[in-house]
């Protein structure tokens, strides 16, 4: 045990540290004690306790949930958008899977489309945007309708349940090489797209999301996996497929109408 009472594992940090969107930001190296017990975002705390009680800026870093759930966490540790257990988000990530001695270096997403606001938190709300966009359905709004009114096959409805996965935390953006938002999209299309709810909207919501990822800056999809491989929704590649076929039958029903048949 140390003399602060956090264990015996000792970790050296390289953190990005950047006051503001126009700060230049830089590395800086500190020193933490963990226990193998701990969250990685708890050692993360240890460290703000430390650097407070020193008089010193603490390190700004997202959380909410602390469970794997809202996608609010997330950095590059080592190279990897959060962290070396790929399948989970930073929260989820325990010092146990490291040991002592070890130097992690923790930097923010980087993408053009998630600029920097301090240290590791970027503005995601790009994201949002493109949800916004087309990332809806028309129904009747009041009392819940008979679950049997709409009948939905047990494929279409494995296919939606995986897509809705995506929690949109962004470390998909965050490893692609391209910086490419291509998965996060084409989750919210086909969740959607594939459900007899969602046919009303399915081309329009397919153009509309795909034009307004473009338009936030993000890089063009060249299927290259990285996304799905640090996905902690497990969301498959194949989804991106999916969406590029709505999207060419898409492009052509909104040049003529009658090109593509039955909305298939």
């Amino acid at each position: 045990m140390s003399a602060n009472g956090h264990g015996g594992m000792k970790l050296t940090l390289d953190i990005w540290r950047q006051k503001n969107a126009s700060d230049p930001g830089r590395f800086v190296r500190y020193q933490v004690a963990a226990n193998e017990h701990m969250s990685f975002l708890e050692m993360l705390d240890v460290l703000n306790q430390d650097l407070i009680t020193k008089g010193e800026e603490p390190l700004a870093f997202d959380s909410d949930c602390r469970e794997g759930i809202c996608g609010m966490c997330g950095f590059v540790i080592n190279g990897s958008p959060h962290g070396p257990t790929h399948g989970a988000t930073v929260c989820q990530l325990h010092m146990r899977f490291f040991k002592d001695g070890d130097s992690l270096t923790l930097e923010p997403w980087r993408a053009k489309a998630f600029p920097i606001l301090k240290d590791l938190v970027v503005n995601r709300a790009a994201l949002d945007r493109i949800i916004q966009a087309g990332g809806y359905i028309s129904t009747r709004t009041g009392s819940a309708p008979e679950a049997n009114s709409i009948l939905v096959p047990k494929e279409s409805s494995d296919i939606a349940m995986e897509a809705a996965a995506c929690i949109g935390c962004g470390a998909c953006v965050a490893a692609c090489p391209n910086a490419s938002a291509h998965l996060f999209t084409s989750a919210k299309i086909t969740h959607l797209g594939v459900l007899p709810q969602g046919q009303p909207e399915r081309y329009t919501r397919v153009l509309d999301m795909m034009n307004q990822t473009t338009a936030e800056g993000f890089g063009h999809c060249t299927l290259m996996g990285e996304c799905e491989a640090v996905c902690p929704g497990h969301v498959s590649l194949e989804v991106i497929p999916r969406m590029n076929a709505d999207f060419f039958k898409g492009s052509l029903k909104k040049r003529d109408p009658k090109a593509v048949a039955g909305g298939a």
